[in-house]
């Protein structure tokens, strides 16, 4: 093997489960998630002396995941009847992991029910620990921006946590 594919090889290694935590957080459906994240990695290989170069090569992953997921949607939105039942589609996702605790499912759910932009900063921050300037970098909006959704994110985080925890207390 090259440097190039000691240097990749290591950075999969390193990178490919916090990346697909991160995309889980993001895309209600865990097989949905794998092959978003591998897609993103293939990509990531593809592309690797561009990539390596960015100042959070794991961002850059995520973010590709998640623009392919768009990518995904919108084309599906055009070949697929929807489904008129009222029921939203995150809804029906199955869980996100056999053995996920409660207190799992909860903040899956919570996650869930942000808007896409909170999803992202949360993503960002809290689950490949990027600081406030790269997780902007990686937006491509303000640091400002980011500190404005992460502080959103987590206060309705913990209100629909709360609120989830309240619920359970009277079952």
């Amino acid at each position: 093997m090259d440097q190039g594919s000691e240097d990749f090889a290591a950075f999969y290694e390193r990178n490919r489960d916090p990346c697909f935590r991160a995309v889980l957080a993001a895309v209600p459906d865990r097989h949905e998630a794998e092959e978003l994240t591998a897609e993103a990695f293939a990509r990531a290989w593809g592309h690797w002396r561009k990539v390596r170069r960015h100042p959070a090569p794991a961002a850059w992953v995520v973010r590709t995941a998640l623009n392919t997921h768009i990518s995904w949607w919108r084309r599906r939105r055009r070949e697929v009847a929807w489904d008129v039942t009222g029921a939203d589609a995150m809804d029906r996702a199955h869980p996100v992991d056999g053995d996920a605790t409660a207190v799992d499912l909860a903040l899956h759910a919570a996650l869930r029910k942000l808007p896409l932009r909170q999803r992202e900063v949360v993503v960002l921050r809290v689950f490949l620990d990027l600081d406030t300037r790269t997780a902007a970098a990686a937006l491509g909006v303000a640091p400002g921006t980011v500190q404005a959704h992460l502080h959103r994110a987590t206060k309705a985080l913990r209100a629909e946590l709360e609120e989830s925890n309240e619920r359970e207390e009277m079952k």
